[in-house]
Formats: structure tokens, sequence, C-alpha cells
């Protein structure tokens, strides 16, 4: 059942979706005008409900509709990059994981529901501007309480607890290899996330000459498939290129023999 203080959207028949945190009494919504919020407390999620002559479907969001739905101002790590960020750093409840290059707070949706309640995120941004607006979106994240923002340059910041995994999504992540070593468990899983592939060549020889391992460099290339009575064909707009990811697990240096 839905309970009040729960954020929801409203879906319609054109796959829009109309957002709203549930409370008594009515409330307002852009382009939709006023709806009791008191009527939908306490329905099952997935209900069918007509509002002016227009039916909605009434559903909880996820990770990935926090993600596509978030107020954007730098650019985001999509939620097919994001999929695999998770999927390759093995993150699961009651991990930490130390994210550099917050942003809009993309990733770190997907990264706090990937921990957790039990988890922690750290996430360390350089400007001020771009925290701000990430914490007005990830503090939509039912997991939010298990996220630490701070403001520092990943090159120097200090991190006092022993970590799972780093995501950095900056243009050198090559410099800050010393200061993850200083947190990164052994065995810890590292994610560099850049534009370039000339930035993913420095990249993968700096994690190799850090005595990293199982080192490799992806990209995701992924469309929509579009479906109509009469025909089914690819969409026109592929979601081509948006980054390079670079995945290393961290091992000890070698004993002096």
């Amino acid at each position: 059942m839905l309970r009040e203080g729960e954020l929801v959207y409203l879906l319609d028949e054109k796959g829009r979706r109309h957002w709203l945190t549930l409370s008594p009494g009515m409330v307002k919504m852009s382009g939709l005008g006023v709806v009791s919020g008191s009527k939908l407390i306490g329905m099952e999620e997935g209900s069918r409900i007509s509002l002016g002559g227009s039916e909605f479907v009434i559903l909880r969001p996820g990770a990935r509709e926090l993600m596509e739905s978030l107020d954007r101002g730098p650019q985001i790590i999509m939620p097919k990059d994001a999929a695999t960020i998770v999927f390759k750093l093995d993150l699961k409840p009651g991990d930490a994981v130390v994210e550099s290059g917050v942003g809009s707070g993309s990733l770190t949706t997907a990264l706090l529901n990937a921990v957790g309640e039990d988890g922690l995120v750290v996430s360390i941004e350089l400007r001020e501007e771009f925290a701000a607006k990430a914490k007005r979106n990830v503090s939509r994240s039912p997991f939010v309480k298990a996220w630490d923002l701070r403001i520092g340059d990943a090159l120097d910041a200090p991190v006092e607890a022993e970590v799972d995994a780093v995501v950095l999504d900056m243009p050198n992540p090559w410099d800050a290899l010393p200061n993850v070593a200083t947190f990164l468990r052994p065995g810890g899983r590292f994610c560099g996330y850049v534009p370039n592939s000339n930035q993913v060549e420095k990249l993968v020889w700096a994690l190799r000459s850090s005595g990293y391992v199982e080192v490799e460099a992806l990209e995701n290339l992924q469309r929509q498939i579009e479906v109509h009575e009469g025909g089914v064909r690819p969409s026109f707009e592929p979601m081509g290129h948006t980054g390079y990811m670079v995945f290393a697990r961290r091992a000890l240096p070698r004993s002096p023999q």
C-alpha cells in the first residue's frame, strides 16, 4: 500500500510521468491541476485512477526513474552505464563506495540503490554548485541517509573508512590513484569514467603501473526498438557513445625478495 510521505509518479497514457509526494489534502500538480492526496494514500501500487477524463497508473520510482527525472546540470552518467558500473564493481547491500565527481547525482542514486540503507556512499565533489544540485536530486532517494557528501578534491581528500569500491568521474583519474590507495581495500574494485580514448589509454597504463590487476576498458552502445502496428524497427535515435569505463582490482605490492 502507498504511504504518506512517499514519492510516487502518475504515468499517463503517453508514458509521461507526473511526480508528487503523497500527503493528505489537495496537492497541486503541474499540468494536472489539483489532486486529492488523501485518496491516493493507501492505494495499491499499480492502481489505475482517472483524473480530468484521462487514466493514470500510480507507481513508486526505482533508481532508473529517479535518474531519468533529476534536475540536470553537468553531463550525467546514464542508466545504461550506471548499471554496468554497479555490476562490475560487485556492489551489494552493506558495501562502502567512494565516488568523485558527483555532478547532478545520477550515479550517486544508482550507488545508493545498490548498497542500501546499511551501506555507505562517500561523494567527493570539487564544485559547490554541483554539490548543491546533487543534494536536491539525491534527497529523493529512499537510501539518502547512507550518503556522505563532501566538498573536496579526489587527489588529496581524506577518506577515513576502508571501502570496497571507487568510481572516479573526472578528467585525470590517474592522478588520484595514490590517494585511492589509502582507502580502497586490497581486492577492492576500481572504475574510471572518461569521455575520450586518450584518457582511457593513460588510465589503463597508470593502473597497470600501480599494480592493479584485471584491468579492462569498455563502452556501452544501446538502442531502443520501436514496436508499431504493421512494423518493428530500431529507433532512429540510438543511445550511442556516452563514455568509456575502465575497471580494475587493487592488488597489494609485490613482497621484496
